[in-house]
C-alpha cells in the first residue's frame, strides 16, 4: 500500500479524484506519448517523407496496450527520458522494419511538451465541468438569501450587516473570473511542440515548417510562432490558475468554517453522519470538507512555486529545472481536482441558518449599527461631532452593558434632534443594508 497520498488507498480520494487520476496516470501519458508519435507518423506520410505503409504500420501499433511498462521503466532509469524506451519497443513490434520511420526529425521533448499539452486539455474540462456546477450553486444561494441579513466581519470584528446573498455573490464573483481566466489561457497553452533538437527543425530541412503546421492541425492544437523548448511561461500560467482556484475555494472554506464555530453557528458543512466526528468528543461536527480545501490550496501553491522555478531556463534545453515540471503539474491538477469535489460537496448541501445571523447581529446590543446612527444624526450636529457623541455611547454601551439604542436615546444632544423610536429606525438592521441586495441582482443579471 502506498503511503504517498495521491496514490494510497486510504486517502487518494480525499486529495484528489479517480478522473483526474487517470488522465495523469503512467498509462494515459503514454498513449499521449504514442498519440503523439502516430499523429506525426501520419502528417509525414501525407508529405511524401516516409512510406504510407509505415504511417499506417505505426498507428496500428501506437496503443498503450502493447507497451511493456516493466521493461520502458528500466531502460527510462538508464536513459532518463521515456521516449527512446517507448520509441524502441514500437520499432521492435512494428513489421519488416517499419517502425525505423517513428519518430521521424523529433526530439524528446517535442512528444513530451506536446503529450503534456493533449493532458492539459483534458484536465482543463474536467477543472471547468466542477467551477461551472460550483458557479451555478452560488447564484442559486446567492439569490436565496439576497435579503438575509448577516453581522459583516472585518478583522473578524462585527463591521455592518451584510446579507448572506452578498457573501455568496462575492465568492461567486472570483468563481466567474477564474472560468473566464480558462477560457483565456487556453489559445496560449494548448499549443503543441514540434522543433527539434535545437529547436529549429533543421532534421527535416525545407519540410520542417509543413510537418510542424501538419502535425498542429491533426492533434487540433494551435501552433506556436517559435519554439517553447525553453519557454516555459505558460505551463506556469496553469499552474498559476489552479492556485488561484484553489485559494479562491479556500477563501470559501474558510469562511464557513469561521461561520460553523460554536460561538457562530450560522453555517455548517452538510450533516453526513459520523462526519467530522470525534474519537473522543461525541458532540463535535468538524469542518472536514473546508480543512482539506485549505490544504490542498497550500500544496497547490508550493506546486505553483516550482513551476515559476522552471521558467528560469538554460540556453535551448534546461537542464533540470524541466524536469520539475513533471511532479508538480499534474500533481497540482490532480490536488485541484480533489479541492473542487470538497468544494461541490460542500456547497451542494450547505445549511444556512438565517436565525442565528439574525440572533448574532444583536449580541453587541446594536452596536454593529453605530455608523447608521452617526450618518442620521450628522445632518444635524455635524459629521464630526456626530462621530465623538456616537463614539462616546458605544463606549458607555460595552462598560455599563446597556442597549446601544438606550443609551443614544438618553445622550441630550442626540435626543434633542431624534427620539428614541426613530433611532430604534435608524439602527434596525435590515433598513441598513445598503445596495448588499441590488449588487447581488447586478451581479446575477450580468451573468445572465
Amino acid at each position: 500500500m502506498s503511503t504517498l497520498l495521491l496514490n494510497s488507498e486510504i486517502f487518494r480520494d480525499l486529495f484528489g479524484t479517480a478522473a483526474m487520476r487517470e488522465i495523469f496516470s503512467d498509462r494515459a501519458l503514454v498513449q499521449r506519448y504514442l498519440d503523439v508519435e502516430a499523429a506525426l507518423a501520419r502528417v509525414q506520410a501525407r508529405l511524401d517523407l516516409i512510406p504510407e505503409e509505415a504511417a499506417v504500420e505505426i498507428t496500428g501499433k501506437a496503443d498503450a496496450a502493447n507497451i511493456d511498462f516493466a521493461r520502458m521503466k528500466a531502460r527510462t532509469e538508464v536513459v532518463g527520458y521515456p521516449i527512446l524506451p517507448l520509441v524502441e519497443q514500437i520499432v521492435a513490434i512494428c513489421r519488416d522494419g517499419l517502425g525505423e520511420y517513428c519518430h521521424w526529425g523529433a526530439t524528446t521533448q517535442d512528444i513530451m511538451d506536446t503529450a503534456d499539452v493533449l493532458q492539459i486539455r483534458d484536465a482543463l474540462a474536467l477543472i471547468e465541468i466542477d467551477l461551472d456546477a460550483i458557479a451555478e450553486r452560488l447564484a442559486a444561494l446567492a439569490a436565496e438569501y439576497r435579503e438575509a441579513p448577516m453581522a459583516g466581519r472585518t478583522h473578524l470584528q462585527h463591521a455592518l450587516p451584510i446579507t448572506f446573498g452578498y457573501k455568496c455573490a462575492v465568492w461567486l464573483s472570483g468563481v466567474d473570473r477564474h472560468r473566464a481566466r480558462l477560457d483565456e489561457i487556453r489559445p496560449r497553452v494548448l499549443v503543441g511542440e514540434f522543433a527539434g533538437a535545437a529547436g529549429t527543425l533543421a532534421s527535416l530541412g525545407e519540410n520542417g515548417v509543413a510537418v510542424h503546421e501538419a502535425l498542429m492541425a491533426e492533434l487540433d492544437l494551435a501552433q506556436p510562432a517559435i519554439t517553447w523548448h525553453a519557454a516555459r511561461d505558460t505551463l506556469a500560467e496553469v499552474s498559476g490558475l489552479l492556485a488561484m482556484i484553489t485559494a479562491s475555494l479556500a477563501k470559501i472554506a474558510y469562511d464557513v468554517m469561521l461561520l460553523m464555530q460554536s460561538e457562530v453557528g450560522e453555517v455548517f458543512e452538510p450533516f453526513v453522519p459520523g462526519r467530522g466526528a470525534s474519537s473522543t468528543m461525541p458532540q463535535k461536527r468538524n469542518p472536514i470538507a473546508c480543512e482539506f480545501l485549505l490544504a490542498l490550496a497550500k500544496a497547490v501553491r508550493q506546486h505553483h512555486g516550482a513551476m515559476l522555478e522552471a521558467i528560469v531556463a538554460d540556453h535551448e534545453r534546461a537542464t533540470g529545472p524541466w524536469h520539475a515540471e513533471w511532479h508538480a503539474l499534474p500533481e497540482a491538477f490532480v490536488l485541484t481536482a480533489g479541492a473542487l469535489a470538497h468544494a461541490r460537496q460542500l456547497l451542494d448541501g450547505l445549511e444556512v441558518d438565517t436565525a442565528a445571523m439574525r440572533r448574532n447581529i444583536d449580541t453587541t446590543g446594536g452596536l454593529i449599527l453605530a455608523e447608521a446612527a452617526m450618518m442620521a444624526l450628522a445632518p444635524a450636529l455635524g459629521r464630526q461631532r456626530a462621530h465623538d457623541v456616537v463614539y462616546d455611547c458605544c463606549r458607555e454601551s460595552l462598560a455599563k452593558r446597556r442597549a446601544f439604542v438606550d443609551v443614544l436615546a438618553g445622550h441630550p444632544e442626540i435626543a434633542a434632534v431624534m427620539d428614541r423610536a426613530q433611532l430604534a429606525e435608524v439602527i434596525a438592521p435590515e433598513r441598513y443594508l445598503g445596495a448588499a441586495p441590488a449588487m447581488v441582482d447586478r451581479l446575477l443579471s450580468r451573468r445572465r
